[in-house]
């Protein structure tokens, strides 16, 4: 599996990294908008009210119509897509992953009510980073015009889909690297470079001051 793969490879270096970065806590805004991230044990994805997502941004909406929320996920092209994959393919996406993927799926409901045993941050941004933040998630679909949306295949749920992505995935990059580098981007406090594991995006967040939320 990746996650045994990566965490034997990594984790004196993330143990390393876990406290050598002080961040600023991260402030709230009056007009905050709330966006969530998810922490799976080795997997992380964000989630993001779909009525908050502007069409005009993220065309991909519009394969997800009687929803409430969409999650994102990042991560190997084979591997993300296997129905049981193995350690050849958890190597492959370690050191030689030759495309990227993207995972969105729709959500109904509360988001406590999908993540039972997860970890589940929320965390508050104004209108402009959120903005900015579904920005970062749209630049991550690998299309050929910027407002048409992709082709896209089947995903893991009933309710989700597969689109091709951006970057390269390896070791060192990983989805929940992907995922603090669109929390940075919006100007949450974070160092992507120094979260390439679940547990260590979830240790800085809550240096950040973001709590779980609520089951």
């Amino acid at each position: 599996m990746l996650r045994a793969v990566v965490a034997i490879l990594y984790l004196g270096l993330a143990s390393a990294c876990a406290n050598s970065i002080a961040e600023p806590p991260f402030r709230s805004h009056s007009n905050a908008k709330s966006v969530f991230v998810v922490n799976y044990g080795w997997h992380s994805a964000i989630v993001i009210r779909r009525a908050e997502i502007p069409q005009s941004i993220l065309p991909e909406i519009q394969d997800f119509i009687v929803i409430d929320y969409l999650e994102f996920g990042w991560g190997d092209w084979d591997y993300y897509q296997a129905a049981d994959p193995g350690v050849g393919l958890a190597l492959k996406a370690a050191f030689w992953s030759s495309r990227s993927v993207l995972h969105v799926a729709g959500l109904r409901g509360k988001v406590t009510d999908h993540f039972r045993g997860s970890e589940i941050f929320e965390i508050t941004l104004s209108d402009e980073s959120l903005k900015r933040l579904i920005e970062f998630v749209s630049n991550t679909f690998l299309r050929s015009n910027a407002t048409k949306q992709i082709e896209s295949r089947p995903g893991l749920q009933p309710s989700s889909r597969f689109y091709p992505a951006t970057g390269k995935f390896h070791l060192l990059r990983t989805c929940n690297t992907w995922v603090a580098e669109a929390l940075a981007f919006a100007g949450v406090p974070i160092n992507p470079a120094y979260a390439f594991s679940a547990g260590n995006l979830s240790s800085q967040l809550r240096r950040a001051g973001i709590v779980l939320t609520a089951p």
